[in-house]
């Protein structure tokens, strides 16, 4: 069962990497995930995870009190309106755009609740 817990920790990096440079595919809950699977795998890649400068305290904000970066909540809106603007743009079709207008609010509608770190 480590082994398995180990492969997903280590896809959920690199989606999580890919994350970085493609827009639409979020870094930091495939990160979060990754720890998870790493907490069941290998306590070095778990500590290493934590430890990273880039990705460590954001996990850790979130595994301690469930909270998420002022910062990173900006960052989060202004692509979600980024993303929105351009399915505007493009014309998808209507029944697209209410249902990625309900699912992007609610997203951030989860991410505004959350506490500020």
């Amino acid at each position: 069962m480590r082994t398995i817990w180990l492969f997903l920790g280590l896809l959920c990096v690199g989606l999580g990497l890919i994350g970085i440079i493609v827009p639409l595919l979020p870094t930091v809950p495939f990160m979060l995930l990754a720890a998870y699977c790493f907490a069941r795998s290998s306590e070095r890649l778990h500590n290493w995870l934590l430890s990273h400068p880039r990705f460590g305290p954001s996990i850790t904000d979130w595994q301690d009190r469930g909270a998420i970066h002022p910062s990173a909540k900006r960052v989060a809106t202004v692509s979600i309106i980024l993303v929105f603007g351009i399915s505007l743009i493009i014309a998808i079709p209507l029944k697209v755009i209410i249902i990625q207008g309900v699912v992007l609010s609610t997203v951030l509608i989860f991410i505004w609740s959350r506490p500020n770190y």
